[in-house]
C-alpha cells in the first residue's frame, strides 16, 4: 500500500488521533478532517442507532482509489486517511473519519471534501437506521451535492 494512503473498514471505535497522526508529516502545514457521526433524526424520523455494513475488500479498494485520485488532483505530497465503521452505532457514534494532510490548507480542505463526497457516491457501504418507534430501514447514503451539479462542490 502507498505510504501516503490509509484505508480501512473497522469494527472497533475509530480514532481521530490515529487519523491526525497518519496525515502528519514534517512538510505539512495543514490537516483537514471530516468526522461523520450518528445523529438522532433523519427525514422526520427519530433515530436511536444506525448499523453499517460493507463489502470490505471492495470498499477499501474504492477508498484507496479515491485517495490516489485526490493526490493526483490536489497535490502529489498529500497524505490521505479513510476509515469507516462497520456495525451498530448509537447516537453520537463516529461512523467515518477522513483526514488529509498537505503543505498548504487549500489542498487539504479540497481533498477532504472530495474524499467524503466521492465515498458517499462510490463506496459499497450500506446504512440501516433504527428508529425510536422500533422500526428500522435500510437507507441510501447521499453526497451533499449532486454529481457534477454545483459550482464549489468537489466535482467542479
Amino acid at each position: 500500500m502507498d505510504s501516503a494512503i490509509y484505508a480501512t473498514i473497522s469494527e472497533t471505535m475509530l480514532s481521530l488521533e490515529e487519523a491526525a497522526a497518519f496525515v502528519n508529516a514534517p512538510e505539512n502545514g495543514a490537516m483537514d478532517m471530516f468526522v461523520g457521526r450518528v445523529r438522532n433524526h433523519n427525514l422526520g424520523k427519530a433515530v436511536n442507532a444506525v448499523s453499517y455494513d460493507a463489502f470490505d475488500p471492495l470498499a477499501c479498494q474504492v477508498f484507496r482509489e479515491l485517495c490516489a485520485e485526490a493526490i493526483m488532483k490536489f497535490d502529489k505530497r498529500l497524505r490521505c486517511y479513510i476509515a469507516h465503521y462497520k456495525g451498530r452505532l448509537e447516537i453520537g457514534g463516529i461512523s467515518v473519519v477522513i483526514a488529509a494532510g498537505s503543505p498548504h490548507r487549500d489542498e487539504s480542505f479540497r481533498a477532504c471534501r472530495y474524499l467524503i463526497e466521492e465515498l458517499k457516491l462510490r463506496a459499497p457501504i450500506w446504512k440501516q437506521e433504527h428508529y425510536v418507534d422500533g422500526d428500522s430501514e435500510w437507507v441510501q447514503g447521499h453526497a451533499l451535492c449532486g454529481h457534477h451539479q454545483k459550482e464549489g462542490c468537489a466535482h467542479g
